[in-house]
């Protein structure tokens, strides 16, 4: 899963970002209005973590930017303010959360949980499609009712596979959600077939049926039908 950190206090963000990024989620940062602004504007983000304090803007701005765009990001606001204002501006606008700093790390991690499992799993710590069942807090998958040992890399692109069945997600939209910074100067997508290869060697041998199917030129799509 992907998120977006702002945050203009330099050692507060790099804690969150290194805390999250053992979570095994995808962080990206942004420590002002204006680089903010442009990540936003750049890439969806599964969840946006903004304070609404910045120096050369204001967060309820980027969350009223978001709300515009119409993107699907949860988004938590993180402030030194605890005004009851401020919190119901927030929700206003359509933020789902209001984190008072100081904040455990934990605490924030268990805040996007929430919101992931609300907004992707109807609220659930689990994942089922027909014979597979994802458990996020565990990170783990069963197959026909025994584990079968994905990489994390592995286990996310299963998950967002799952998310959006029956679309077709061409090759750039996965490398965007799932790697973005790791992957953005690489020069082909090479690296998704192998992913994608061991997916479905791993689910065909625990007798999984094939739902993960090649569209020729584009990229993949996930269906039973």
């Amino acid at each position: 899963m992907k998120v977006l950190i702002i945050e203009d206090e330099f050692p507060l963000l790099q804690d969150v970002k290194n805390y999250l990024s053992k979570e095994n989620y995808l962080v990206e940062t942004a420590g002002d209005f204006k680089h903010a602004m442009e990540k936003i504007g750049e890439a969806e983000y599964d969840c946006v973590v903004v304070d609404i304090n910045l120096p050369d803007g204001s967060g309820f701005e980027i969350i009223n930017e978001l709300k515009q765009s119409e993107s699907k990001s949860g988004i938590i606001i993180i402030s030194a303010r605890n005004s009851l204002d401020d919190r119901l501006k927030g929700l206003d606008l359509g933020s789902d959360d209001y984190l008072v700093k100081p904040f455990h790390l934990s605490e924030l991690n268990a805040r996007i949980k929430s919101i992931l499992r609300r907004r992707f799993h109807e609220g659930s710590n689990t994942s089922t499609f027909h014979e597979i069942t994802l458990d996020f807090d565990s990170r783990t998958v069963i197959v026909n009712g025994k584990q079968v040992v994905f990489t994390q890399k592995e286990f996310d692109l299963l998950n967002y596979f799952i998310i959006n069945k029956n679309r077709v997600l061409s090759q750039s939209a996965i490398v965007e959600h799932l790697w973005h910074d790791e992957m953005g100067m690489a020069d082909s997508y090479s690296f998704i077939y192998t992913h994608v290869r061991n997916l479905r060697r791993k689910l065909a041998d625990a007798g999984c049926g094939d739902y993960l199917k090649s569209v020729y030129g584009v990229g993949y799509k996930w269906t039973d039908q």
